[in-house]
């Protein structure tokens, strides 16, 4: 077994794994490695592991399994293949990835979890544009950018408070300016696909007149597409799907697809859930 003096990496057996890492979790991220002696990609994996631990300085604890010695625990916890690392936070795996990873891809892996100073700002400042103050949020916002401008998430969050204050075309400079990985995160889809109902709805803006319009004629699908913008953005999801749904079921290609992405993008924003798998469902029999 590999030894370590350090006090940011820990070796885990079956015995201290609940203390070690389901425990340490609630405090500070825990990653934890599955690796074997006779793995070489385990080899190269764990130099930078011990870097990142060393580098981070106790903001997330590397705790190592030598899946050779602790074969009930590498299956309970499901390890198929080596290396396998998963990041416990709150005695739950948050995220994982199987196979050896460059450094920048590993950074990444922990910076979405764990919290900075900015990300405190970027607390602050979601709940000012909750309260309906995303001009206040964007100065905190802005703040938080330029202590730490390697955290994406601070500006997805500023996106979103100058999209809140109609400046669409800034939001919109800073969406693309985003690494190429990032861009297709699904806030970041989400967040696009928004500003872009928003701009519908700003050329349509009387929502009675809408309504008005579609029942006088189903077919009118600009009426749609726009009753469809409104209803989303008020966060009536359901109403707004049943809309882009009518569309689709009239002309597919409105749009340039504009109502399929449009259902993606509600998917995008409103997770995993009962809600999107039935739409999802509804959306797949429509289109296949």
């Amino acid at each position: 077994m590999h030894t370590t003096d350090s006090p940011y990496i820990v070796n885990v057996t079956r015995e201290n794994f609940d203390d070690a890492v389901l425990q340490r979790s609630r405090e500070v991220p825990v990653l934890v490695d599955f690796w074997a002696d006779w793995c070489g990609p385990c080899h190269m994996l764990m130099p930078i592991l011990t870097k990142l631990a060393e580098e981070y300085a106790g903001q997330f604890i590397l705790a190592k399994v030598n899946t050779d010695e602790q074969q009930a625990l590498a299956a309970q916890w499901g390890v198929r293949s080596l290396p396998t690392v998963k990041l416990f936070k709150n005695g739950q795996v948050v995220d994982e990835f199987m196979g050896a990873q460059p450094e920048s891809a590993v950074r990444a892996l922990l910076d979405r979890h764990i919290e900075r100073e900015s990300d405190r700002l970027r607390h602050e400042a979601r709940a000012l544009m909750e309260a309906g103050e995303p001009e206040a949020a964007e100065q905190l916002l802005r703040k938080a950018a330029d202590m730490d401008p390697a955290n994406v998430n601070v500006r997805i969050d500023l996106a979103r408070a100058l999209m809140l204050q109609g400046e669409t075309e800034a939001a919109t400079e800073i969406l693309d300016a985003l690494p190429p990985l990032e861009r297709d995160r699904p806030e970041v889809r989400a967040l696009k696909a928004e500003m872009a109902f928003a701009h519908v709805a700003a050329q349509e803006p009387d929502l009675h007149d809408l309504q008005r319009r579609v029942a006088a004629d189903p077919d009118d699908l600009d009426a749609r597409y726009a009753l469809a913008a409104h209803q989303i953005l008020r966060g009536d999801y359901e109403a707004g799907m049943e809309q882009l749904l009518a569309i689709l079921e009239r002309d597919r290609g409105y749009r340039d697809g504009a109502a399929r992405t449009g259902m993606l993008a509600v998917f995008d924003r409103l997770g995993p859930g009962e809600t999107v798998n039935r739409y999802r469902s509804r959306l797949f029999a429509l289109l296949h």
